[in-house]
């Protein structure tokens, strides 16, 4: 599944185990970027070989059922559908759709699944042709086009009133990583680290009784520097960015996060926002929420609804950093 328009998220993966530990470590490609998994093998736990094939069976699933890169995917061929059709869809897909529909809902609609055809009028899309501001009337029509509203889960079937097209890369990574960790969980491995597309969540130690750590990124495109290093065991953590994915004209810089409200980029200072929570599949799609919000309305949001979560502002000296109350309990003693 391709991450165009998806948020880069910034993570160093710290570990440092001695050669006399007892970890397993494998990856590979995936959704146009890449996966990998390190975990802690005990007496009893299945060999590599088998823990690799479930994992890699999962993320199959996820490309072919919830990709918008591939036109036989579940997804697409909703997608392609006309307005008044349904589709039998799997469990997943409608777990996912309930997901985006109470982000949308508690966003105002900032945050919406619907906005692939936005993506792809500003060129961040699969079917993007370029980079450039559309004009007002493309704009308008691509507007009408848009809107969790428009869809209805009837059953096992999703529906829709428009001729919508849903685009699940802002939290399809989150739950991949959450599916994989419950396998590793059922196939008595519980000490490890999953990573998708940099979509986080750890659980356990290290071999050498360490926690996992992990380095939160400054936002910059020239180099790698750790504004923060943060340990977690049964959380999940992701960043959204919008520095990484973005286009400039007439002087001015349009990135790839939307709000649907408008249907144009953010325009605001927030470079991006880290969340931990204790599902990697809501820790993706609440950095992206708060991402859209923006540093006043993301900030109001995470405190009213006790999201761990950590803000980097650009500023004229360069960037400020800003915690909720909830990202300080929950990182708190665990942090560097």
């Amino acid at each position: 599944m391709g991450r165009v328009g998806v948020f880069v998220l910034l993570f160093g993966l710290l570990s440092g185990c001695g050669d006399g530990d007892s970890m397993e470590s494998f990856g590979g490609p995936t959704m146009g970027s890449t996966w990998s998994i390190k975990y802690v093998r005990q007496a009893g736990a299945p060999h590599q070989e088998e823990v690799r094939g479930e994992v890699e069976k999962i993320l199959a699933d996820v490309d072919w059922q919830m990709s918008t890169y591939r036109s036989d995917s579940d997804i697409e061929r909703f997608n392609q559908l006309p307005a008044n059709r349904c589709q039998k869809m799997p469990a997943s897909i409608l777990e996912l759709v309930r997901v985006g529909e109470q982000l949308s809902v508690q966003s105002d609609g900032s945050f919406d699944l619907t906005v692939a055809p936005l993506l792809n009028l500003w060129g961040f899309g699969p079917q993007a042709r370029e980079d450039k501001v559309p004009t007002a009337q493309a704009l308008a029509d691509a507007r009408q086009r848009v809107g969790h509203g428009h869809l209805r889960i009837d059953g096992n079937q999703l529906c829709k009133d428009a001729a919508v097209e849903v685009d699940f890369n802002s939290i399809a990574a989150g739950y991949a990583v959450d599916t994989i960790a419950a396998k590793l969980e059922a196939l008595g491995i519980h000490n490890f680290l999953v990573e998708v597309t940099g979509e986080l969540k750890a659980s356990g130690m290290k071999p050498d009784g360490s926690p996992w750590r992990i380095a939160l990124e400054e936002p910059r495109d020239d180099q790698q520097v750790a504004e923060r290093i943060v340990a977690i065991d049964a959380y999940g953590l992701s960043t959204s960015g919008d520095y990484r994915n973005y286009f400039v004209q007439g002087g001015k810089r349009y990135s790839h996060t939307f709000d649907a409200r408008t249907g144009a980029p953010v325009s605001h200072a927030l470079a991006s926002v880290t969340v931990i929570h204790p599902s990697a599949l809501m820790a993706d799609g609440l950095s992206t929420l708060l991402l859209i919000l923006g540093p006043e309305r993301g900030w109001d949001y995470a405190e009213k609804h006790d999201v761990g979560a950590f803000f980097v502002i650009r500023a004229d000296t360069g960037f400020v950093t800003r915690t909720s109350h909830a990202f300080e309990r929950l990182s708190a003693g665990k942090t560097e």
